[in-house]
């Protein structure tokens, strides 16, 4: 197997945290408009970080620092060597603001060692370090040693970016008046790498990215990625069988790869990585950014914003777009998720009129809580339009419960009704229908779902044709009965809105696809089963004994429009989005052998229920 030295991992930091913006502005030039200054700025416990700096030319005025903490690199190095774009946006780039990238410790050129998720120590002694320490200090450097700056900072970031940006809450320097968490991290047992215990197995090459130790500070990747010698994941990871085959890969060496087959459970290892836990008593005011179609990064934003929201008293607004995972930092005309189009110039409204003007309020204005901005800003993927709300979740929001009953049929009251299927490792459910390899998942968020409703190892439960619009807001709940033959199951639940069969197709629609009947999915969960009681303590499913599997699906703003039907799919495997799970308990599924992996016929009841915030607009 050959490994490659992947020279677009420079492509995946721009995806992951920096902007991208259209070839208009290509006119600016940041050289002629910003002076660029590298330094090394020493911690508290002596190790020094990289620090990229780019202050304005124009120096007849003070300007407010905007730090971003990278583990993604702060490139390109040498002080004659200048970004094409800097800072969050163009406009707050032209606009004029000082700029600083700083390489997180033990990344890229900065020393130290790096630590995946490093754990927040509360009540730090002495010398003990944390990411929050390495920002404050960061912090304290920079508004004491570079010039023209106002003594006021704000801190931004896309994902891994985000998560440290995140971090910057916790023990905040009092200069810190912004910070802009996008997409930011939460948790990795419930975001990127798990979801509700559930292992990302499309993730499995990013383990390469985070796993590796370097010895010294460089310019160059110090990792390498697997070349798989294929397009084809679904019958590359089905081809090599369990999580335990794929040790040929990843040695020791990989410490990260070490870490997620050592601790399969929610143990201290995790919980202690966790950010949100720690979110108490903020004082900067928080502007969380999220993508509603972010298969990546959804339980953070969401997370993140409900957390300080109850356990601080600071200025709190969170936007969520009908955006992929850093869509919103990209200025392209037509907004489009996989097949579907959402509108035209989302993200370039936003970068204008939303995250300019937070930015600017809190580092250049009055710094009031009256910003101008709503409380919760989030785009109805539905009906295609901005929603402005007081709060979030809407505090009008009505409970709806649709259960899983008869005929493939969504019902107002349960039923005694039961239908079951055959789960069979050896052929899994495709997540997508899509041939490819890809890095990372994206356009399976909204993609046609009729692939899988028309497999026997996938329910489908529906509504009639809507009478009028219907619009689900916040958090949907879904509290399965089922049973199953095996000792052990993953539950995957599908909320699909199903176009009209005379729907127009769009500029985006796959050549293969049509839109009319097209079944949108709109929302998606998991839970591997094990979990259901304890995410600590996992414990095996009694054979054929009626069990409650309930979970919590991510949020979502979607209106399922008049003529069009709301439809629920529930499936075990989802592959290779998902690992296989053997339906025979093991302790540990990273060390599960092939003897592991059998057949099981599952079966849902029809007192299961799918409950939903439904808000009249």
């Amino acid at each position: 197997m050959k490994l490659i030295r992947f020279p677009f991992i420079f492509l995946i930091s721009i995806l992951l945290s920096f902007p991208l913006f259209s070839q208009e502005n290509d006119e600016y030039e940041v050289s002629e408009n910003y002076d660029k200054q590298e330094v090394y700025i020493t911690m508290r416990d002596g190790v020094k970080l990289h620090t990229t700096i780019y202050s304005p030319k124009d120096t007849s005025k003070k300007y407010p620092i905007l730090l971003q903490r990278t583990p993604y690199s702060s490139n390109p190095y040498g002080e004659d060597q200048f970004r094409s774009k800097i800072g969050p946006n163009e406009y707050l780039m032209k606009q004029g603001n000082i700029i600083v990238y700083q390489d997180v410790r033990g990344r890229w050129m900065s020393e130290g060692t790096y630590d995946n998720m490093r754990a927040y120590i509360p009540n730090k002694k002495g010398k003990q370090i944390d990411e929050a320490s390495d920002t404050y200090d960061s912090i304290d450097w920079l508004i004491n040693n570079v010039k023209n700056n106002n003594k006021r900072v704000g801190t931004w970031g896309i994902s891994y970016p985000g998560f440290y940006a995140v971090y910057s809450l916790l023990d905040a320097h009092p200069a810190l008046k912004a910070v802009s968490p996008q997409a930011g991290i939460g948790d990795f047992f419930f975001d990127d790498f798990h979801h509700n215990g559930a292992y990302l197995l499309s993730y499995w090459r990013v383990t390469a990215l985070f796993g590796y130790e370097k010895e010294k500070p460089v310019t160059e990747p110090w990792y390498q990625f697997q070349d798989l010698g294929t397009q084809d994941q679904y019958q590359f990871f089905l081809d090599n069988g369990p999580l335990s085959n794929l040790d040929k890969y990843y040695k020791e060496d990989n410490i990260f790869w070490q870490q997620l087959k050592e601790h399969s459970n929610y143990d201290e290892f995790w919980k202690s990585r966790g950010i949100i836990q720690h979110l108490k008593d903020n004082k900067p005011a928080v502007m969380v950014v999220g993508g509603l179609f972010d298969a990546e990064d959804l339980y953070g934003p969401f997370e993140t914003h409900k957390t300080i929201e109850k356990s601080s008293n600071n200025y709190n607004t969170m936007v969520f777009g009908p955006w992929s995972h850093g869509d919103w930092a990209r200025k392209k005309e037509r907004q489009a998720v996989g097949n579907v189009y959402f509108g035209d110039n989302i993200s370039e409204d936003y970068q204008k009129n939303i995250e300019t003007k937070f930015f600017n309020h809190f580092l250049k204005g009055s710094g009031t809580k009256d910003s101008g901005l709503p409380e919760a800003y989030v785009y109805d993927t539905g009906n295609r339009e901005w929603n402005s709300y007081e709060t979030w979740p809407p505090k009008n929001a009505e409970s709806k419960r649709y259960y899983l009953g008869n005929d493939q049929k969504l019902s107002d009251s349960a039923t005694n009704s039961e239908v079951s299927f055959v789960s069979d490792p050896k052929k899994p459910v495709p997540y997508s229908e899509d041939i490819k390899m890809v890095f990372t998942p994206r356009k399976y968020m909204t993609d046609d779902q009729r692939f899988a409703a028309r497999r026997p190892d996938v329910l489908m439960f529906e509504t009639p044709v809507l009478e009028e619009d219907m619009s689900l807001v916040g958090a949907i709940e879904a509290h399965l009965k089922v049973a199953t033959t095996g000792t052990a199951a993953d539950w995957v639940v599908k909320v699909i809105d199903v176009y009209p069969p005379d729907a127009e197709d769009y500029e985006e629609t796959q050549d293969h696809l049509k839109m009319g009947n097209y079944y949108m999915m709109a929302r998606s969960g998991i839970i591997r089963g094990r979990f259901r009681n304890s995410f600590e303590k996992p414990e095996p499913f009694e054979p054929n004994k009626k069990t409650d599997v309930n979970f919590q699906l991510q949020d979502v703003n979607h209106t399922f429009k008049k003529g069009h039907k709301l439809q629920i799919q529930v499936q075990s495997t989802w592959f290779p989005l998902i690992d296989l799970n053997p339906q025979t308990y093991v302790p540990n599924i990273f060390k599960a052998k092939e003897e592991d992996f059998k057949k099981q016929t599952h079966t849902v009841f029809g007192d299961s229920f799918i409950n939903f915030s439904v808000i009249r607009k």
